[in-house]
This record gives structure tokens, C-alpha cells and sequence, in this order.
């Protein structure tokens, strides 16, 4: 526990973002308990071992408690316990089928049978122990014998130390669970449910499973595996499929757990179907911005020189080398061009500093400013386009922002970015388009989508114009703000009669 354990109204459990990792996910979570300000929120932040644990937000007043898990680091509990071998037997069925294709009834036969030894066992018993040892080996030979042993050993003690960190660590009591995402944040929001007997809510702003399979397709087979890591040298294809059925049977059991299960746009919810969720559960809430904010920021009327901007953390996932590529394709046509990248640079450093490499084999220096992590309102003013080129997103924040300032867009065809700029949104009378949607990884695209704004006065004008309009009509906050506060009630209501109190039980 970071804080003192105090009941709250709902528990936002969160991996690997908020108040770690500015932007995206963590923007929304600041905003939801801001603007639920008459309820309490205590937070569950789980995080990978090693992570940068700097608060990158002031915590708001009503988040009265926190409590920090570090995925696979599990107590080290004692050396032995007297019927260690009956229970690593009796985990064993369950695990397995977990991991391959469970859902709600593993899990919660698993959690029952490591409650009873949850303040005696960890690490020596469950992954160190010559039990624990027998264990791995049946499931290899029954499972994955043809692959690597020491791939699949690094594998075995990567996904079931993440699960035992989940199921082992403290349970806050509040009267509603809530998850930004499935994974390990859906586990444990699905543990929650089961303990607790308090409603459980997911809103998915990505599917994680699929930016999952992306992080396995872009790995170099991972790096070498080792208990600081949650990636594998040169996995072969069936230990990959390991790591994707595990994150999938995460989904399906954050599903079953919850009674309202969110999305931030419609094209999300064929994957979440896919994926095990129930569709009288779902419904979508779009995130929203203060519309009237960001119109009151005055522009400038000469675009004098073009700029254009890509707002966003420089990482793989943004493809972050395809906006400079177009930029030098750009460049050949508008010479004056200027192009931002503005957003962290230190999430991955490897990556950051390739795209330095790469602005100066192609001579954008003078062209292509890194700002770093700044105030992006403070910038709308002076940007002309905003670009996109990320090869997975949710509903960018950064879209709604710019497009009630009246920006342009031009974005890849993922997420929710074709609904914001093209849609009808099933109106009688929608606004014009807000910008253009592009392929992936196609600079030439973009170029040529960017070009067209910046040199026909028209399209630019009709696509301002509608994007500011898209987003005052579809996308404002104050209708955000409005359904989170009757769902929750909706919810507290349907688990008043069920919940348990913990510490009354204990």
C-alpha cells in the first residue's frame, strides 16, 4: 500500500499508465476523477518491474488511497509448506487451462485454491520449489514440447509470476471496480468481482490483446528473457502463441466479470466480441474534451511558415519514422515546412534516437523539431495540420483537442480516427469531413493528404470547419462527464444488496 487503506466509492485499476506515463489513458483516468469529484477513488497501479514510478500528475483530493503491485514480484513467503506438493497438484489443471483457454471459472478456482495459503506461500513454494519445478516440466511436455525448454521455462515464470502477483497482492474495498483495460488490470478487476461482490466496469480504449499481438509482431523476438523481463529471446511461433492465448483468456475473464463492458468508438467492439465479451453488456462512451477550451484559442491566419505537428510519445507504436519520411516528401513541395514532434522522448530511447539518425540522413534538421513533453494548448495556435501516423491507437485525445481548435487532421486508418473525421455517426445532417484517413505506414499518403490542406484554401477551410464541428457536437465533455456519473449510480445501486465488506469478513 502507498496510502492508507480507506473505503472508496471506485477503485480504477491501472497498468503501466496513470500518474506514471503522461498522456492517453492516463489524460482520461485524471479527468474521470476530477469530474466525479463528489465520489472517492482509491487507485491500483501495476507496474513492470524496473518501471519509472515518477508521478507525472498531482493526484486530485478525492483520491483518498493507492495501492502499487509490481507485475511478477510476488512475496517470497516461506520456504515450505507442509502440503506444498498437494497444492502446486491442485493449481496445475487449473493454471493450465487458464493459459491455454480459460476464463472466469479458472480463475476463480485458482484464487480459491491460493486463498487459504495467501499469507504463506510465494515465490520459494510457487515458482522456486522442486514441486513448482515438476510442474513446468509435465506442462511443457504436454503443452509446447517442440519448443526451446529454456524459451518455455523464461515464458512459464513470466506469465504465472504475473498472475500470482495479481491474485496475491492486497484487495482495497470500494463499492465498484473499474478498468481502463482487460490484461492484468482486468484480471485483477475480475478478482475484485469475485471477492468483493461489487460491480465491475471495463472501458477499453485500445483491445489490448491486439496491441499485445502487436508488441510480439514488432519485437526482435523480444529481448532475453530474465525475471526483470516480460519478453523472450527469439520465441519461437508456438511460445508466441503462448503469450497471446494467455492475454486473450485475461480478456475473456475481465468480460465475464463485468456488468458494463465499454468502448470508446463502435469499430472497437467486433474485436471485444471476438475476444469473449457479451454483447448485453457493451455500450460505447466516447471520451470528450472542453469544447469551448480549446475553441478560445485564437490562430493564426497566414499559416506562415506551414507547420505541422505530430503530437504523441516517440515510440514504435506511434511509427513516428513515417511522419518523417512524408516530412521529407513534404518538403519538396513546401520548402518553409516546419513539423513538430511533441511528446515524451524517454519511453523509448533506442527508438528516439534512430528518428534523430534518421532527420539527419535525410537533411530535416532544420525542418523537424523534437520539443519533448510540453503544453499542447500552448502550441494549437500556430499548428496548420494536425498528423497521425500510429499503427494502433484508441480515440486520441489529441484529435478532440486539435479539432476543437479547429485543426485539420490527418490520420491512419486505426482506432477511432476514421469515425471521428468521416462518420455520420447515423446524423441526418453531419458536418463536413474533418480532415483525411491514410494507410498505414505510407508516407507517400500522407504527404500527399497533408499537401492538399496546406495548398487548396477550400479544403482547408470545409475540413476545419468540420472537425471543430465534429467535436462540439459528438465529442464534448460535459456529455462524458454526464453518463460516468448515471452509470455509476446505475451500478452502486445493483451492488449495494451484494457487496461484501472485506474487512467485516476477515
Amino acid at each position: 500500500m502507498d496510502m492508507n487503506k480507506t473505503q472508496a466509492d471506485v477503485c480504477i485499476i491501472l497498468e503501466g499508465s496513470y500518474p506514471f506515463v503522461p498522456g492517453g489513458v492516463s489524460a482520461w483516468t485524471h479527468e474521470l476523477i476530477k469530474a466525479q469529484s463528489h465520489l472517492d477513488f482509491h487507485l491500483v497501479l501495476l507496474v513492470a518491474p524496473g518501471a519509472d514510478t515518477t508521478y507525472r500528475y498531482e493526484l486530485p483530493e478525492n483520491v483518498v488511497g493507492t495501492t502499487r503491485i509490481v507485475l511478477q514480484r510476488i512475496p517470497h513467503g516461506e520456504h515450505s509448506v507442509a502440503d506444498e506438493k498437494r497444492l502446486l497438484s491442485r493449481l496445475e489443471e487449473p493454471m493450465l487451462r487458464l493459459l491455454v483457454d480459460g476464463g472466469l471459472d479458472e480463475l476463480d478456482e485458482v484464487r480459491s485454491i491460493l486463498t487459504p495459503y495467501r499469507a504463506r506461500v510465494g515465490e520459494h513454494v510457487l515458482l522456486n520449489s522442486r514441486h513448482a519445478w515438476d510442474m513446468l516440466v509435465r506442462m511443457y511436455e504436454r503443452t509446447y514440447p517442440e519448443a526451446s525448454f529454456l524459451d518455455y521455462f523464461w515464458s512459464w515464470r513470466a506469465l504465472f509470476a504475473g498472475i500470482y502477483s495479481v491474485l496475491l497482492a492486497d484487495m482495497p474495498f470500494a463499492r465498484l471496480y473499474h478498468s481502463p483495460s482487460t490484461g492484468y488490470a482486468g484480471l485483477f478487476a475480475a478478482r475484485a468481482g469475485l471477492e468483493t461482490g461489487s460491480p465491475v466496469v471495463v472501458t477499453e480504449h485500445g483491445i489490448y490483446t491486439n496491441e499485445r499481438r502487436i508488441d510480439i509482431a514488432m519485437a526482435d523476438w523480444f529481448h532475453e528473457m530474465d525475471e526483470d523481463s516480460l519478453s523472450v529471446h527469439r520465441l519461437p511461433h508456438q511460445l508466441s502463441d503462448m503469450w497471446v492465448r494467455a492475454f486473450t483468456a485475461y480478456s475473456r475473464c475481465c468480460y465475464s466479470a463485468a456488468h458494463k463492458i465499454i468502448t470508446l468508438f463502435e469499430g472497437n467492439q467486433l474485436f471485444q466480441l471476438m475476444d469473449g465479451a457479451q454483447e448485453g453488456k457493451m455500450m460505447v462512451i466516447p471520451n470528450g474534451v472542453e469544447v469551448e477550451k480549446y475553441a478560445a484559442i485564437p490562430r493564426r491566419e497566414d499559416r506562415t511558415p506551414p507547420t505541422i505537428a505530430l503530437i504523441g510519445r516517440v515510440v514504435q507504436i506511434k511509427d513516428i519514422k513515417t511522419f518523417i519520411r512524408a516530412c521529407a516528401i513534404l518538403q519538396e513541395s513546401i520548402p518553409d515546412l516546419q513539423a513538430l514532434v511533441m511528446g515524451p522522448t524517454d519511453e523509448e530511447p533506442s527508438y528516439f534516437q534512430e528518428c534523430l539518425d534518421m532527420v539527419e540522413h535525410v537533411g530535416l534538421e532544420n525542418v523537424i523539431t523534437f520539443t519533448g513533453r510540453v503544453r499542447v494548448e500552448e502550441y494549437l495556435g500556430r499548428i496548420d495540420v494536425l498528423v497521425l501516423t500510429s499503427i494502433s491507437e484508441g480515440q486520441p485525445l489529441v484529435i478532440l483537442e486539435a479539432g476543437a481548435a479547429g485543426i485539420p487532421v490527418v490520420a491512419t486508418n486505426v482506432g477511432a480516427c476514421h469515425e471521428i473525421l468521416l462518420s455520420d455517426h447515423h446524423d441526418p445532417d453531419p458536418p463536413p469531413h474533418g480532415g483525411s484517413i491514410t494507410p498505414l505506414s505510407n508516407p507517400v499518403a500522407t504527404a500527399q493528404a497533408v499537401e492538399r490542406l496546406l495548398t487548396v484554401p477550400q479544403w482547408y477551410q470545409s475540413c476545419s470547419e468540420g472537425i471543430r464541428e465534429r467535436v462540439r457536437r459528438y465529442y464534448n465533455k460535459a456529455n462524458f462527464d454526464r453518463t460516468y456519473r448515471e452509470l455509476y449510480e446505475q451500478l452502486f445501486q445493483r451492488g449495494s444488496a451484494n457487496v461484501v465488506d472485506l474487512e467485516e469478513a476477515s
